[in-house]
């Protein structure tokens, strides 16, 4: 099946080194597989190059924020910025290219052979520090807990969506939330979304500089800096009121009815 148009979109915050060749790579594997492929560049306000890295290309389309507000709130304005562009599916990845190209045709794949909503792709190796996996696990607890089910990798940030499921989630969201992929995983699961898990590959962050992450990176960063541990504090309150409490907002989300596919 051909797509007639997919759109690809990432948040990114200095991202100069890897970013093109990870958008090269990904363009290459997918290029088949749809009439047209759009990429959607969300920037957080980067330091380095990342906002002109694009300027003679023209499938990529590179939107600078008006501050820098971190990773929640860019990666829904990249969000927003692919489904204004009406696509037929739309693909969510992190600039910082720690994915496989190879892996994105299988989670087209994943989505339209089952027909689901949504497909996330559940990380394999990840080379973060210690305290981003234990993060991770335990996120996956509470989630589980609420959703009354184990969901893999609930913070992944590669995703490919239905547009009319996305708009759903998108549209309940504050624009400022700090955690969006958790609130969407339990959304999902809380509403019967049609949702499929598969296992990719994650590799380390593209480029050589740790300017472009925000809580360090490999394995050997010995303890959670402050602007993490105060980052968790703020997310938890932030999951509280928006979703787990009783009388949380998107609890009320429900399943759109499937549009023609």
């Amino acid at each position: 099946m051909t797509l007639p148009h997919l759109a690809i979109v990432m948040p990114a915050f200095n991202e100069d080194e890897g970013i093109r060749g990870f958008i090269d790579e990904i363009r290459d594997s997918v290029a088949s597989l749809a009439d047209r492929v759009s990429f959607h560049i969300a920037d957080d306000r980067s330091t380095d190059s990342t906002a002109a890295v694009f300027d003679d290309v023209a499938d990529v389309t590179v939107e600078v924020q008006p501050v820098n507000r971190g990773h929640g709130p860019t990666a829904l304005a990249a969000y927003r910025a692919g489904l204004a562009a009406n696509p037929s599916v739309l693909v969510h990845v992190d600039g910082d290219g720690q994915f496989y190209g190879r892996d994105f045709p299988r989670l087209l794949a994943a989505l339209t052979q089952a027909d689901a909503d949504v497909v996330h792709g559940v990380r394999d190796g990840r080379t973060d520090p210690w305290y981003r996996k234990a993060l991770t696990a335990a996120v996956g607890v509470l989630i589980a807990l609420a959703a009354g089910r184990r969901i893999p990798d609930v913070n992944t940030p590669l995703r490919a969506y239905r547009p009319d499921a996305l708009r759903v989630l998108v549209d309940a969201i504050p624009a400022d939330a700090a955690v969006p992929h958790v609130h969407f995983s339990l959304a999902e699961a809380r509403a019967g979304f049609t949702v499929r898990y598969l296992r990719v590959a994650s590799i380390p962050r593209r480029g050589a500089s740790t300017t472009g992450t925000m809580w360090g990176r490999g394995s050997g960063v010995s303890l959670p800096p402050k602007r993490l541990r105060q980052f968790v504090r703020g997310a938890l309150a932030e999951a509280w009121a928006l979703s787990l409490r009783p009388s949380a907002p998107l609890r009320s989300i429900r399943r759109p009815e499937p549009a023609s596919r």
